[in-house]
């Protein structure tokens, strides 16, 4: 039986959900009969979520209901002190009546907010969702109005289906914000051939996430390598297991290029050294304080990183493919966990994609190039066959050498379907599965210091959502996204395309969901408009999400394909405009400016 590691690896708890029952505050009979099922009402939401939602890690979301029914100002600020003696880094008012809003309202300038309104006619909770929405909305602290389409009768404990998919995707968006929060990015090396998403743009990760800058040279792989800074045992361990589990792909080197086994043999040994040593520079491995290296020990709280490879260290030492490919996996040689994000050739901004994605799926992200798209008339050029089904327009070659999780291969399973699940709901024979679709080939000849890459095709009918941050002189960050389908290609096709690049190299074919305007009028145009050659890979149409997501840290989305009635943002962008949501999506981050500052 395979482990399943549940628990946090990194400094600090887990941000919890505040909930704030708010009332009407006059005594005398208003406020008394109103204390029971207002309190309800936040129980039934504190149910809610910590029953259906838990962090990345596995550990359950915890609750925090004020302790009191907040009637005014100093009962807000009761609240307000539990909230940060208990670790509260997400708010969430609810209220069935009028209230008074300047008095009750959280304040806190850069917590993420939603508000229930109460649907209901003897005391509408929707005048105080109103009140209080342009009250945050005068003080510039955006809020989440939520309010239910149908009418309830006072007391209804029950929370409608439209008012839980709103309080669900804001709060599992609001903790992606509050785990960000403290964190480091890590960056082992620098830029990898000239590729700007590489630069770590400390004013991004500060202002926009709270996060840190942490940098150590890749040569502190060949210090703890030669010096034995890592745990003997277990990298035994892990090499017997890579050995058991790896299987070995075909090796398209020329004659006079290919390494003998003795040197394939080596090139394992050094490739699991740099898995474990990447692990502990980001998390830490008390291990080694054990073993005298108490200041290695610690790590760098990094919960995200990227390794930068190219050329310097590949020039040289084997690739970083391995490391990047397993640890971004939810399993290894010690059992199924939580992946890390590890990014190939040190894209910060594909890492920090990968990160939004693991944190609102909890499960593992695909890296990849976005290589190629491939229109229905130059496969019919290239292999004579028509390209069908969802791939008759055309399909987009994803591809990367190194970070693809192996949950990429399609080998997990939901319903029956191709998926990549959270951690705690794999099974073993999954993790099986996707071990053996993989192999590891060895490197290309441009990899002049051997290593070994992931092989591996993506199984279709996935639902997935491509995404990408990027940066932009005199703008910020943007986000674009695309919602599509891995989709599968005849054998043929697909060898006959995969042999044009790197056939030793994961492949996904992906097409979008296409709306038949601007930049999704057909595939074609969402090549074209893509905005890096990168892009991070989640399972399932989170661009709903995404989008929440990215509201909350004021970075705007250039492109999508999300259908309006699924967009969920402060009832502030509405001042912005509401016949042009994009544009209105700009200028609201732009007046309200960087979550942090």
């Amino acid at each position: 039986m395979i482990k399943k590691h549940i628990g946090n690896r990194l400094v600090g708890d887990m941000p919890k959900i505040g909930i704030r029952p708010i009332v009407d505050g006059r005594r005398g009979g208003i406020r008394e009969s109103l204390e029971e099922v207002t309190m309800n009402m936040a129980r039934a939401v504190a149910e809610l979520l910590s029953s259906q939602l838990r962090h990345s890690n596995g550990l359950p979301v915890e609750c925090v209901v004020a302790d009191t029914c907040i009637g005014g100002v100093a009962e807000a600020a009761q609240t307000a002190a539990k909230f940060e003696r208990e670790g509260v880094g997400v708010s969430i008012s609810v209220t069935p009546s009028w209230c008074y809003p300047l008095e009750t309202i959280d304040t806190h300038p850069t917590m993420p907010k939603a508000i229930w309104g109460f649907n209901g006619t003897e005391r509408p909770g929707a005048v105080y969702l109103a009140a209080a929405n342009s009250a945050h909305n005068q003080k510039g602290l955006p809020t989440f109005s939520i309010y239910g389409r149908d009418v309830q009768d006072m007391g209804d404990t029950t929370i409608p289906a439209d008012v839980e998919e709103k309080l669900l995707r804001f709060a599992k968006a609001a903790l992606a914000v509050a785990t960000m929060k403290g964190k480091s990015y890590l960056s082992l090396g620098s830029v990898s051939m000239g590729i700007a998403g590489c630069i770590a743009d400390e004013p991004f990760f500060q202002r926009y996430l709270g996060m840190r800058n942490e940098y150590v040279d890749m040569s502190e792989f060949v210090r703890r390598i030669e010096r034995g800074i890592y745990d003997a045992e277990e990298f035994e361990r892990a090499l017997a297991w890579a050995k058991a589990n790896c299987q070995p792909g075909q090796d398209v080197n020329s004659p006079h290029l290919k390494r003998s086994d003795e040197q394939k043999e080596r090139d394992w040994e050094t490739v699991v050294k740099m898995a474990l040593i990447a692990r502990d520079l980001m998390v830490g491995n008390p291990k080694l304080a054990e073993m005298g290296y108490g200041e290695e020990a610690l790590g760098r709280n990094a919960i995200a990183a990227g390794f930068q490879g190219q050329r310097q260290w590949t020039d040289h030492f084997p690739t970083g493919d391995f490391m990047e490919a397993i640890l971004s996996s939810s399993f290894d040689w010690n059992g199924i966990r939580e992946p890390y994000i590890l990014s190939t050739e040190n894209d910060t901004l594909n890492a920090v994609t990968m990160l939004f994605g693991h944190l609102l799926t909890d499960a593992a992200q695909i890296f990849a190039d976005v290589r190629t798209y491939w229109s229905p008339e130059a496969v019919k050029r290239v292999t004579g066959k028509q390209l069908e089904g969802r791939a008759a327009g055309g399909v987009i070659h994803l591809i990367n050498s190194g970070p693809a999780a192996l949950d990429g291969t399609g080998c997990m399973t939901k319903n029956g379907e191709p998926a990549m699940k959270p951690f705690w709901e794999i099974e073993e024979h999954e993790v099986e599965a996707c071990l053996k679709a993989t192999k590891w080939c060895p490197a290309v000849d441009f990899f002049r210091g051997g290593g070994f890459s992931t092989d591996f095709l993506t199984k279709g009918g996935m639902p997935v959502t491509m995404a990408r941050i990027n940066l932009i002189h005199g703008l910020g960050p943007v986000l674009q996204l695309a919602e599509g389908y891995t989709v599968d290609l005849p054998e043929d096709i697909h060898d006959a395309l995969d042999k044009r690049t790197d056939p030793t190299w994961p492949t996904t074919w992906f097409v979008p969901n296409l709306t038949g305007t601007g930049a999704f009028r057909d595939v074609y145009s969402v090549m074209a408009t893509w905005g890096s050659n990168h892009c991070a890979l989640s399972y399932g149409h989170i661009g709903a999400d995404l989008i929440t997501l990215a509201a909350m840290l004021r970075i705007p989305v250039s492109m999508h394909n999300v259908s309006a009635d699924r967009i969920f943002r402060p009832s502030l962008w509405s001042a912005f405009g509401t016949s042009d949501p994009e544009s209105a999506d700009y200028r609201a981050c732009a007046q309200l400016g960087p979550l942090y500052g």
